[in-house]
């Protein structure tokens, strides 16, 4: 008998689903549900479809949660075959999907019908946030469901995100936190005027030159036990007409901090609106808070992945905060014990993405000895 993780798997990633498009994902997953005795609930808005779906109505309340959206597929005829026609190869399984993230969702589900089987009357809840748009601009899928659950006062208790977190193999690291994305635009402002005549303008690129330094040489935080320091980086800056006999009127600069739970987004933006001011610059400023760090430390939930890790994978685990955002920035508003486990990140967003086959089994029960050690006591 073919294994289930394995049969899923293919079904969801033959649908094809560039974001936001779910492409009939969520329908099969739900009807593997309803079965169980879950209440199926679609949120969905602006043509992202988002999936709410709960086992139970008591604390605690366990989530699965993940994207059924994928990145577009790039040039067909780069494939070796085509990525919503999945196909096995030397051990690994081909197709658009398969490691960011359906793979993972297949497991977290047979991972729930096996755990539901042999714990019919379990203590607690089980529940699934599953959405269409994490690729793009995710603008309408988890933080809208975030959104309701927490209209409704309601909590998650622990929440596992399958996120692609492995490095060489399965188990290897999985992430216990994210940081946070603050951005900036900031405009200083001169005086234009002819560059041979430089008393009767301001340079805006030389007035601004000393702050930039001083803002690059900034330690921000030290970081902690989990996350590096926090750093902040120019990412794009422009300033002039294109011509070589004209100072420019101002100075456009655009800039990033990824920042640990050691600063806030507050604190962040009144040190450098600081070193701005001691520069006595004429400038304004537009700022962008992407996501709020989250982390989630040595307890349960860790414990658990990391005992399931080692027993089904015979590896230690990494605890990692490396890598950019995820739908977990949301998600932290509601839940406090969070983490990201899934496959191998290797081929993620590339051509020919892939997954190990002999990985999908393993996923699933890494994901069902968690269920076990958290919701049956």
């Amino acid at each position: 008998m073919p294994d289930q993780t394995f049969a899923l798997a293919r079904q969801i990633i033959a649908c094809p689903s560039v974001t936001p498009e779910d492409g009939g994902c969520l329908e099969i997953i739900a009807e593997r549900l309803k079965p169980l005795g879950f209440v199926i609930e679609r949120i969905d808005r602006n043509g992202v479809s988002n999936l709410w779906a709960r086992r139970g109505t008591t604390a605690p309340l366990f989530v699965f949660a993940g994207h059924t959206d994928v990145v577009p597929t790039g040039p067909l005829d780069k494939w070796t075959s085509p990525p919503f026609a999945p196909e096995v190869r030397e051990g690994m399984l081909y197709g658009r999907g398969t490691a960011d993230m359906k793979s993972s969702v297949a497991a977290s589900v047979t991972a729930v019908e096996s755990f539901v089987a042999a714990h019919p009357d379990h203590p607690g809840s089980l529940a699934f946030l599953l959405t269409s748009d994490e690729e793009g601009d995710a603008t309408d899928g988890t933080v809208i469901v975030v959104e309701t659950l927490k209209a409704r006062g309601e909590k998650l208790d622990f929440c596992i995100i399958g996120e692609p977190t492995s490095v060489d193999t399965l188990g290897d690291m999985i992430k216990n936190g994210r940081r946070g994305s603050l951005s900036g635009t900031l405009t200083v402002k001169g005086i234009q005027c002819h560059i041979a005549y430089p008393e009767k303008g301001r340079n805006p690129i030389h007035e601004a030159a000393p702050a930039l330094a001083e803002l690059a040489a900034t330690e921000w935080d030290k970081g902690n036990e989990y996350f590096p320091p926090t750093t902040w980086q120019v990412s794009n800056i422009h300033g002039g007409t294109g011509a070589t006999n004209v100072i420019p009127g101002q100075l456009d600069i655009k800039f990033n901090f990824r920042f640990s739970t050691a600063s806030t987004p507050e604190g962040l933006q009144q040190r450098l609106l600081g070193i701005l001011d001691k520069h006595s610059l004429d400038y304004d400023i537009k700022w962008t808070l992407g996501a709020r760090p989250f982390l989630t430390g040595r307890g349960p939930l860790a414990d658990a992945a990391s005992t399931a890790i080692r027993d089904i994978c015979g590896i230690d685990t990494e605890l990692s905060t490396t890598g950019g955002t995820s739908d977990g920035r949301f998600i932290a508003e509601i839940c406090h014990q969070m983490l990201e486990i899934g496959p191998v990140n290797a081929t993620s967003h590339k051509i020919d993405e892939c997954i190990a086959v002999d990985a999908l089994p393993k996923l699933s029960a890494i994901y069902r000895s968690i269920l076990d050690q958290l919701m049956t006591a």
